[in-house]
């Protein structure tokens, strides 16, 4: 006899009413923001509004260099048409100094004269942009991981070629700086495998570096998980979390945890639309909610106004939507 099984919404909604709690939904903030549809642009919030810094329209067309921003993640003012950064696809964004920063990034796609970058920007603004430098310590790369700790930005592996690469271009560097012109090395080898489309976080006194791996010639995506107190030594917190290999995942540190958010996987080729959580980056559980975003990778994930946010991506075909989840303050996670 075949067995029969609830519906997921059908569950969530019956376990809501003997609880008593409202069912975890994330909200759809907007179909279509007013910047175009996209995937791998920067993202930070920044004097209480949501960024969203160029991206990638396809491999064939300039990459975007649009500076948009938003205090309801609903409605988008366009704050630059033509930032004098060029290398947009895939960049290193975060804030720090009260200025927000742009760093390397890839530029042209397929088209001659592709080229990654090592330039550092800052904006106080998001008009007005300074160039730091023009060649940081760290070779010129796309897609490394950045995080702000101990009072120092900070770039973490990457690779500098996203088409045309090979094992050699994949980097497990790990370079930090408090002016974005001076930069320099706390390992050469940070003791996790040379990646590229990864992430890290700050949790506590650590930051934490997982997934990620390379896509083009030679692809392979990981799931393991490193931690370190200083950037010179670093443990290997698991190595293989509960969430699938993926590369082009978004994350965010909310509700004192840290999340992965979608991402894609290849051998087949697959998008996820699942979120992921952990305390410690050794146990990570599911969140299971009635609604949620279509699975997709290269997107934005901000944590703003107390919300979890995901914007844009790849979701087959590029989107310009935005999501949000609102988590109980005292929410445990368990």
């Amino acid at each position: 006899m075949a067995r029969t099984f609830l519906p997921i919404v059908c569950l969530l909604a019956y376990t809501s009413s003997v609880s008593g709690a409202e069912p975890l939904s994330w909200v759809k903030v907007t179909d279509r923001a007013g910047w175009q549809p996209r995937d791998s642009q920067g993202e930070v919030v920044f004097k209480d509004q949501l960024w969203l810094l160029g991206g990638w329209f396809n491999s064939f067309a300039e990459p975007p260099r649009d500076v948009w921003s938003s205090t309801d993640g609903k409605n988008w003012k366009l704050v630059a048409k033509d930032a004098p950064w060029k290398h947009s696809d895939l960049p290193m964004t975060l804030v720090f100094g009260d200025r927000m920063w742009f760093m390397g990034g890839w530029h042209n796609g397929r088209l001659p004269g592709h080229s990654a970058s090592s330039q550092v920007w800052s904006s106080a603004d998001g008009i007005q942009w300074e160039q730091a430098t023009e060649a940081a310590g760290w070779t010129p790369r796309i897609a490394a991981a950045s995080v702000v700790f101990q009072g120092k930005m900070w770039i973490l592996g990457g690779t500098e070629n996203y088409y045309f690469g090979d094992d050699k271009s994949l980097k497990n560097d790990v370079w930090y700086s408090t002016n974005g012109k001076d930069w320099k090395q706390a390992t050469a080898d940070a003791g996790w495998s040379p990646r590229a489309y990864h992430q890290a976080v700050v949790l506590g006194n650590k930051m934490y570096v997982f997934g990620g791996g390379n896509y083009v010639p030679k692809y392979h995506a990981t799931n393991d998980v490193w931690s370190s107190e200083d950037g010179i030594k670093w443990t290997k917190v698991t190595e293989a979390a509960e969430w699938s290999p993926r590369l082009w995942f978004s994350t965010a540190v909310y509700r004192d945890h840290m999340w992965v958010l979608g991402g894609w996987s290849n051998n087949p080729s697959k998008n996820w639309g699942d979120a992921w959580y952990s305390r410690d980056g050794q146990v990570w559980k599911e969140l299971k909610t009635e609604a949620k975003w279509k699975e997709r990778h290269e997107h934005s994930a901000y944590v703003f106004q107390d919300k979890l946010w995901v914007a844009g991506g790849h979701a087959q075909p590029l989107s310009s939507e935005v999501w949000s989840l609102e988590l109980p303050r005292n929410w445990s996670g368990e």
